[in-house]
């Protein structure tokens, strides 16, 4: 494995575990259902990302595809994914301890996140600014790279959150510590410094550094 692919996995790594574990509607209805109906069915809450970023990438790589070609929407981009970065790092430092629902809901957890994930801004914001300019600067790579970025994000994403549906099943009041404080403190500096990488990227594109 080259170092430019295995720096794209670990960049989608830090990606998927500062958004797995910041406090949104999809963590917060992982904990819902878990606390509600087990485990299990907050499991299954972690895993629709799957099925609802899917077409939203699709449609951000077809648009990145001819943003390719266009220097200065790339460099634009690239400076607007590394002020989102920014911001989802802020949230990891704004983090505080996290506020247990108690809800007696119905199952149907995959149609419930599925509609949370939907309905998420931050989804389509994350992968129009970040996500798939990402992977298309990864391709010029090869095809490598730009899987171990994807790979790399869902596995933690989706892992991250499954983690938390343990947890919350198994030791609850270990989510209201000072252990997932710190965890947050730590995935919000990766998230600084990856948005870093996307100012330098952004400003060559636009020919500002070299």
């Amino acid at each position: 494995m080259n170092s430019d692919a295995f720096g794209y996995m670990a960049a989608g790594a830090a990606l998927g575990l500062g958004a797995g574990l910041t406090p949104g509607p999809l963590l917060t209805l992982v904990l819902t259902q878990t606390f509600s109906h087990g485990t299990k069915e907050g499991a299954k809450v972690a895993f629709t990302p799957l099925l609802t970023d899917g077409p939203i990438l699709c449609a951000s790589f077809l648009a990145m595809s001819w943003m390719k070609t266009h220097p200065s929407v790339m460099g634009i981009i690239s400076i607007v994914g590394a002020f989102v970065v920014t911001m989802f790092g802020y949230e990891c430092f704004k983090t505080r301890a996290i506020a247990i629902p108690e809800m007696n809901i119905k199952p149907r957890s995959i149609k419930k996140g599925l509609l949370a994930n939907y309905m998420n801004p931050h989804v389509y914001i994350f992968w129009a600014t970040v996500g798939a300019p990402t992977a298309v600067r990864a391709s010029e790579s090869g095809l490598l790279a730009p899987s171990l970025f994807l790979s790399g994000f869902f596995v933690s994403l989706i892992g991250a959150k499954i983690t938390v549906a343990y947890l919350a099943g198994r030791f609850r009041a270990l989510l209201s510590s000072r252990t997932y404080l710190i965890i947050m403190r730590v995935l919000g500096l990766a998230l600084f410094t990856f948005a870093l990488f996307l100012l330098r990227d952004g400003l060559r594109f636009l020919n500002v550094i070299n």
